[in-house]
């Protein structure tokens, strides 16, 4: 009896705890869930969307801005067969004032949007510029089935000048909303270059607006508020009209130019050639547009600066002579070049077939001897005058802010390891050594490591100053870095040098040129080709880097044409009218 009392009290203990669990939980533990669907149904929050930031060179030349149009949206739920003719009306109002677009494609357009659980109006049109909707503005609002919105579109002023540096924006993609949150309110989002770089700071930060509302969801009160962000802008380190003269004298070529401050590698100009109108992405590129482009050998879609790869040739001899100073070999080593020299089965030549006669540093350089260099690497090896290029930023990004730098490369022992899992070869070093072979390099590479023969300190090349770091010291005596100094002001003016007959400017330029091969010659040549006499697509790359003025370095020149044959007689000419328009614009104040 006793247990079957227990028993029951037990049961009624059991039902009366689930009664005031149940009572705890419907009053106070679900009071703010409740309290939250109670705000939804009469707190609305209204988005405010943050206007893109413009981008400006450093004398305030816009380079990217917004220009103010219209989009136009239809109420949902017209797609059903009862209301086929009243859908049709309003889109025949919008194609009698805007025909250059079609029926049909705008209702398809609004029908594969248009759902039952869908409540918003439908967009159809995102762009229409002011100028051409303004005058249509009253006849179309006054429709309750149309709602217009402002809206606005990215304008690229300058067209195709700079636009590999500029970048563009285009529309989100599924992932970048995944990624950025206030792209699938805007639509848009930075997608290369500085657009891209520098999204989150020129997209801005959302604003808000909630707003308390009746049943019939009519504002009642604005409950709280947040503005968007309007300092969104950035000024750059470009000289667009420095940008637009180069493109001028560069006109019908291809390949790269970098005019790079040396002591704090603020980039004034920086072209890949052939350009490209970014507006053309921000409109929507057409699939013609996109073939001719996509097919065109010469690569206007490849940011040459950075992601442009070529054989340095020649241009690679100060790190390879530094780093046969690093390596004990003394300033004063000679060589007597005879024309070339034989390893094993083969015959390395020099590009003086003739040969240069007794060489040292200085005539190395500015004579540009291949056997010097040849003979030197074989002294010390290719590890150690790669050990010296990976401190000159050789196979490294520079840091410059551009996506997807490429990185290059400077080849050593384990690098052939790895990536072929073959052994090195005597004669690799030796081709390595003048800059052929595996190693690959960017023009911006090219450009920081003159800066650091030029000043002494190797810096970060970058276009907005936020990115800005000191330049770096290098464990590497600064006494070397003189006679290479010497030998690059010989390239340029002694009776030998191979850019004297080519460099012409008013101020005094410090260069090497280079001649990067893209076809091997066959050892049976005795003679080689003329760069003339070769199909275009086989000539060697023209190279020449350059500081100035000597005395005093203040900027850095680079300049690499694509087939544009030997150094000095293709870039030569075009470095100095570089320095020229440097000194009139007022950024070199000595000749000297």
């Amino acid at each position: 009896m006793k247990i079957r009392l227990i028993i029951i009290f037990l049961v009624i203990f059991t039902i009366v705890i689930t009664l005031l669990s149940r009572v705890y939980f419907l009053s106070i533990k679900s009071n703010t869930y409740y309290e939250e669907l109670s705000k939804n149904n009469y707190i609305n929050r209204v988005n405010k969307i943050p206007i893109r930031g413009i981008i400006e060179d450093r004398n305030g030349e816009k380079l990217a801005i917004n220009e103010m149009g219209f989009t136009i949206l239809i109420k949902p739920h017209l797609s059903s067969y009862k209301y086929k003719e009243q859908l049709e009306n309003i889109i025949d109002l919008i194609v009698k004032h805007f025909p250059k677009y079609e029926k049909e494609k705008l209702l398809k357009e609004y029908k594969k949007a248009d759902s039952s659980y869908n409540h918003d109006f439908i967009e159809i049109i995102d762009y229409i510029p002011y100028d051409e909707f303004f005058s249509k503005y009253t006849i179309l609002a006054s429709k309750e089935d149309i709602k217009i919105e402002s809206s606005t579109k990215r304008y690229y002023p300058q067209k195709e000048v700079a636009s590999h540096i500029i970048g563009y924006v285009g529309k989100a993609s599924k992932i970048d909303i995944l990624n950025n949150e206030l792209s699938s309110f805007n639509g848009i989002i930075g997608k290369n270059g500085l657009e891209k770089y520098y999204n989150t700071k020129l997209q801005g930060e959302m604003g808000y607006k909630d707003v308390k509302v009746n049943a019939l969801n009519k504002e009642i009160e604005i409950l709280d508020e947040k503005e968007p962000s309007i300092d969104n802008n950035i000024k750059i380190t470009l000289d667009i009209n420095l940008q637009k003269y180069i493109q001028e004298i560069f006109t019908g070529k291809s390949g790269a130019v970098i005019v790079m401050d040396a002591k704090n590698g603020e980039i004034l100009s920086a072209a890949s050639f052939p350009e490209f109108d970014n507006n053309i992405f921000a409109r929507g590129i057409s699939v013609k547009e996109w073939n001719d482009m996509r097919n065109d050998f010469n690569h206007p879609f490849t940011n040459k600066i950075i992601n442009g790869l070529y054989p340095p040739g020649s241009v690679i001899k100060m790190g390879v002579a530094l780093s046969f100073l690093e390596n004990n070999i003394k300033d004063n080593f000679n060589v007597n070049c005879s024309g070339s020299i034989t390893i094993g089965n083969r015959n390395f030549r020099c590009w003086k077939s003739t040969g240069h006669g007794n060489v040292g540093f200085r005539k190395a350089i500015a004579e540009s001897c291949d056997d010097f260099f040849y003979k030197g690497s074989l002294k010390i090896g290719i590890n150690k005058i790669s050990s010296t290029l990976d401190k000159l930023g050789f196979g490294q990004q520079t840091g410059v802010d551009q996506i997807n730098e490429f990185f290059g490369v400077n080849p050593n022992k384990e690098w052939k390891e790895k990536k072929y899992n073959q052994p090195w070869y005597v004669g690799e070093t030796v081709i390595s050594s003048i800059g052929q072979g595996n190693v690959l390099v960017t023009p911006l590479q090219i450009a920081r490591y003159t800066s650091y023969i030029a000043t002494g300190k190797l810096p970060k090349p970058h276009f907005y100053k936020a990115t800005y770091e000191e330049p770096k010291e290098l464990d590497i005596p600064l006494e070397y870095l003189d006679v290479l100094r010497k030998g690059m002001y010989d390239v340029s003016y002694a009776a030998k040098g191979t850019a004297s007959k080519h460099i012409n400017s008013k101020i005094t330029i410090a260069s090497k040129t280079g001649t990067a091969q893209v076809v091997s010659i066959p050892q049976s040549e005795k003679v080689r080709m003329k760069e003339s006499e070769l199909q275009y697509y086989q000539r060697s790359h023209a190279w020449i880097t350059t500081y100035a003025p000597f005395k005093n370095p203040q900027y850095v020149v680079t300049v690499i044409e694509e087939h544009g044959g030997h150094g000095g007689e293709a870039a030569g000419d075009i470095a100095s009218k570089i320095y020229d328009r440097l000194y009139e614009l007022g950024y070199i104040t000595s000749e000297e």
